[in-house]
């Protein structure tokens, strides 16, 4: 299976507020991570409509801080199509309006699995696993 060319509309938009932030005043890593992953899953069921699970995270890198009042938008790209699994490449910009300026803060790649609704991983062309809404 070939990967749907990437979205110009982000996957995510998120203003961070303050609850968002570390001790030190700017936004917490674990909260864009978890950005990431949504937009990474976002991107997957774009792919293909069925249950996804993130298996791992790779090459994420903090660019710039994110500060309170930052705009983000989160960019997937589907990057290669596996069996089970696809890989996404998540690019995160942060529009700041105290400068006016859009700058690219995070990027990092999510693996991401097909799974029945048992939990066990399932082949991607498989159209007989697809979403049942069933949790």
């Amino acid at each position: 299976m070939k990967p749907k060319p990437p979205s110009k509309v982000p996957a995510i938009r998120q203003v961070m507020m303050p609850g968002h932030t570390n001790p030190q005043g700017s936004v917490f890593g674990g909260v864009l991570l978890s950005l990431i992953d949504q937009a990474a899953w976002v991107e997957a069921l774009r792919q293909s409509n069925r249950r996804w699970v993130t298996v791992a995270f790779e090459k994420v890198e903090f660019h710039d801080p994110v500060c309170v009042g930052d705009i983000l938008s989160l960019f997937g790209e589907t990057l290669k199509i596996g069996r089970t699994s696809l890989r996404v490449h998540v690019r995160v910009e942060a529009f700041r309006p105290s400068t006016g300026k859009q700058i690219s803060v995070t990027s990092g790649e999510v693996v991401l699995v097909s799974i029945t609704d048992s939990g066990k991983p399932t082949p991607i062309d498989d159209a007989a696993t697809t979403t049942t809404g069933k949790h």
